[in-house]
């Protein structure tokens, strides 16, 4: 199924997603959960994806829409846009188009940050994927990479297990997994000395010096 398939292929790049599969449910996790992006299929069953559009413009104006849908004539794209939609993609699409075009939205949604993040000989480069520290490239996997940008977005902030648990990854991960905790040792591992991250005791982690 595409919605799965698409799911399962932005976790790939890092990128935390949930799924539904009917719009009746996608406006039920819109009520609890606030997204950056809604990636929405114009034919949804249940509550027409028009519909979950609409809602989206009325009630949730920080969220950005990128609507999917197989109908591919000038007027489908305006009336798409017309809904509220903030961008329109045609099926059948190329995977890595949707990605960027996802992560262009997204940060439109989020508070303005430095297109390339810097802090203490670490520098990301969210357009690019790209990861340094000390001018030597880090060779990090898709989360560990979403986690150092977490941590390089508010350095010297303690953050939470259960936000970066929310923000790396989806509704589907386990609440007691330790995979943040797997995820955070690799990474540090592969920043090497001296050390730039701290655990928190009953808080989270940090990135800046020991305190």
């Amino acid at each position: 199924m595409l919605a799965r398939s698409i799911g399962t292929g932005l976790r790939r790049e890092g990128i935390a997603a949930d799924v539904v599969l009917d719009g009746t449910d996608a406006l039920r996790h819109l009520d609890i959960t606030r997204y950056d992006v809604v990636v929405l299929d114009r034919d949804l069953p249940g509550v027409h994806g028009d519909d979950v559009c609409r809602r989206i413009v009325a009630d949730r104006a920080d969220v950005r829409v990128l609507m999917l849908t197989a109908a591919d004539t000038v007027k489908d794209r305006v009336d798409g846009l017309g809904l509220g939609a903030d961008d329109y993609l045609p099926k059948p699409f190329a995977f890595a188009e949707l990605v960027a075009r996802v992560r262009a939205l997204a940060r439109r949604s989020a508070p303005r940050v430095p297109p390339t993040l810097s802090y203490q000989g670490i520098t990301l480069d969210a357009a690019r994927r790209v990861a340094s520290r000390a001018g030597r490239r880090l060779d990090l996997s898709p989360k560990e990479f979403a986690l150092l940008e977490c941590l390089l977005s508010s350095p010297g902030l303690v953050i939470s297990t259960e936000e970066l648990l929310e923000r790396v990854w989806d509704e589907a991960a386990d609440p007691f997994t330790s995979a943040v905790k797997h995820t955070m040792h690799r990474l540090r591992a592969k920043l090497g000395d001296p050390p730039i991250i701290y655990t928190v005791r009953e808080g989270g982690y940090r990135l800046g010096d020991q305190q």
